[in-house]
């Protein structure tokens, strides 16, 4: 039985179906996070992203060196990208997450940004100036109902309407702003490689954080944050921040895009558990129902994944 168990995860380890695993459940741990570090102490959401992003900015740069040797130097247009991509993706998209998720449960969150391939895909349409086949439209439309079922359900559950449709919006922005990082990265990852984009745009989007963080935030109550959000920042800056990437990027060079991308579906089914789990957050039929179909849909976009998320 021993010897069963360990050639099975011997063969998932090789193969990458380990490492896909170990990405979504990073990924997916997020919001679990933000909101154990909202619940310990009053924390706003500048200092905490702030938190994130300097213990993430260490890492973020050892995935640089990583794969730095051999690498060519970036030319002027790819730094000036690379910082744009910093900006929406880990900054600006982060940023309106962080704020998002102090009205609304991780479970809904995690349901909102998964939505972010319509929007690509929709991004796409528009530049190419080629609309979206029927099945693309078809599998948005069981995205939207699903998202709406669930919408409800928190709706019904919190009894705050306003916090639970200021709170999506904020989500939905960071969707949105993650989605032009997606479209973004597709002209840059052939010539810089996946795990290098993402610690160059890491490390990017870290400083701008920080950078708001100390012209605008309030870098003294730092001091008087108790050890647990500390930790909770630490925890979502190893594990849910730059080990996802790199995992991602290694089940990518094993699997393939399609398949890392299939796997990374359980992505939300562990947020929904861990948040029911961890925060004590309502899990009804209904917001199962709803997740099942934003699933659904997102599966017969055959969207591939990003650098991390």
């Amino acid at each position: 039985m021993t010897q069963t168990i360990s050639l099975h995860f011997s063969r998932w380890l090789h193969d990458g179906r380990l490492f896909a695993v170990l990405a979504a459940a990073g990924f997916s741990m997020k919001a679990v996070f933000v909101k154990l570090a909202y619940a310990a102490a009053p924390v706003d959401a500048v200092t905490l992203l702030a938190m994130r992003m300097g213990f993430a900015l260490p890492l973020f740069l050892w995935l640089i060196l990583r794969t730095s040797e051999g690498a060519s130097r970036l030319s002027a247009g790819d730094s000036v990208r690379v910082l744009m991509l910093g900006c929406v993706g880990y900054y600006l998209s982060s940023l309106f997450d962080f704020y998002g998720l102090t009205y609304i449960t991780a479970g809904l969150e995690r349901m909102i940004l998964y939505l972010y391939p319509t929007l690509v895909l929709l991004l796409q349409a528009w530049m190419s100036r080629q609309p979206p086949g029927k099945q693309a439209w078809q599998a948005m439309a069981i995205c939207y109902a699903g998202l709406a079922i669930a919408f409800a359900h928190d709706l019904r559950q919190s009894g705050q309407g306003v916090d639970v449709i200021t709170g999506a919006a904020w989500v939905f922005a960071s969707a949105v702003t993650y989605a032009f990082y997606y479209h973004g990265t597709g002209s840059m990852v052939g010539r810089i490689g996946s795990t290098r984009l993402a610690g160059l745009a890491g490390s990017a989007s870290c400083l701008l954080v920080l950078g708001h963080f100390f012209l605008f935030g309030q870098p003294q109550a730092l001091a008087t944050l108790p050890a647990a959000v500390w930790g909770h920042a630490l925890m979502m800056a190893v594990f849910s921040t730059v080990l996802p990437v790199w995992w991602l990027s290694l089940a990518i060079q094993r699997l393939g895009a399609g398949q890392a991308a299939a796997i990374g579906t359980m992505g939300p089914v562990m947020t929904v558990f861990a948040a029911w789990l961890l925060l004590g957050e309502s899990m009804s039929l209904l917001q199962l129902a709803g997740l099942a179909l934003v699933m659904f849909g997102i599966t017969r976009l055959k969207a591939k994944p990003a650098a991390g998320r």
